[in-house]
């Protein structure tokens, strides 16, 4: 929760928030996973409680924590509903998404369908609108919450319906963070993960870098190389 991220070098503590690189990723592939993996994991496992036999729905699944969030929800043994543009539905399909929306075709809050959890990688959505799309005891989960989403979240805990959940995985302390990278890791050795990369970038060129995030509509990972 520090700056220098984007810095040539950074000192961390021994017992930080660390992990060995998987064997099986270069240090692009890897570069992505303690932001969208830890992200989408911390969401989905410790927000949305995600279990084997549920239905999902990720709401930009083409993004950095969509791309992951796929791929986990595949590993947990959910049905995956995966919402992104025309451009990236071969992309989601690939990770392992079981049906595919294209948003510019079809509102998902609108065709009937109905699912256990429903999460918003890309904080494009809201609990109001989705609500009608969750089952009697759904659970709704962004990473990006509107002002007034934490009211809400403390409001319908108390009910037994459905609900909208937020965590804020920086906020986890290093051993928790640590664990959940060797985790991943894990999974990313035995081939249940793996990174999606847009782009990459030199360090000198990281002004561009941003803008070409900015415009928003990058597929996974957008990664600065360091020489």
């Amino acid at each position: 929760m520090t700056q220098g991220g984007q810095a040539e070098y950074i000192c961390l503590p021994e017992d930080g928030p660390l992990a060995t690189k998987p064997l099986n990723m270069s240090y692009e592939e890897a570069a992505g996973i303690p932001d969208g993996g830890l992200g989408a994991l911390n969401f989905l496992r410790d927000a949305a409680q995600i279990q084997s036999g549920q239905t999902i729905l990720i709401n930009g699944a083409s993004g950095s924590v969509g791309t992951y969030a796929v791929q986990l929800a595949v590993h947990f043994g959910t049905q995956v509903t995966a919402v992104c543009s025309a451009a990236n539905v071969e992309l989601v399909r690939s990770l392992g998404a079981h049906k595919v929306i294209d948003y510019t075709k079809e509102d998902f809050t609108g065709n009937g369908q109905t699912y256990d959890i429903i999460f918003d990688a890309v904080g494009k959505s809201s609990f109001s609108r989705c609500k009608s799309s969750l089952n009697q005891k759904g659970v709704y989960v962004t990473s990006v919450p509107a002002p007034d989403f934490l009211l809400g979240m403390l409001l319908t805990s108390k009910s037994k319906g459905k609900k909208q959940l937020f965590v804020a995985p920086g906020l986890r302390s290093s051993s928790d963070k640590a664990k959940d990278l060797v985790f991943l890791k894990e999974l990313i050795e035995a081939g249940k993960i793996r990174s999606v990369i847009d782009r990459l970038y030199p360090l000198e060129e990281i002004v561009e870098a941003h803008r070409y995030v900015e415009k928003g509509h990058k597929k996974g990972n957008v990664v600065i190389t360091v020489n």
